[in-house]
């Protein structure tokens, strides 16, 4: 199983946003609060905002990529799922 998902910064300034894929989701959460993520995250405090479950890498390629270009979908998400974790499957 392969995840796609959505972190905020948590601070209350603006909300930073950064979506990314994984086959263990509680590992790369850490790993970006711990600053050994991705080097867009470094420095920064995340919290999970919003994930889908998928059964594939290549569908959660594609599902992230689509996350990741569509503005509006993003912020949607953002906006919805802040307050607290929402999964998808």
């Amino acid at each position: 199983m392969f995840y796609v998902y959505l972190i905020c910064t948590v601070s209350n300034k603006k909300k930073i946003s950064y979506v990314g894929f994984t086959n263990n989701i509680i590992k790369r959460i850490s790993l970006h609060n711990s600053g050994k993520g991705a080097k867009f995250t470094r420095g920064r405090k995340w919290k999970l905002v919003y994930y889908e479950k998928l059964s594939s890498k290549k569908k959660a390629l594609m599902r992230e990529y689509e996350i990741k270009k569509n503005r509006k979908l993003r912020n949607y998400l953002k906006k919805k799922f802040t307050k607290e974790v929402y999964f998808a499957e």
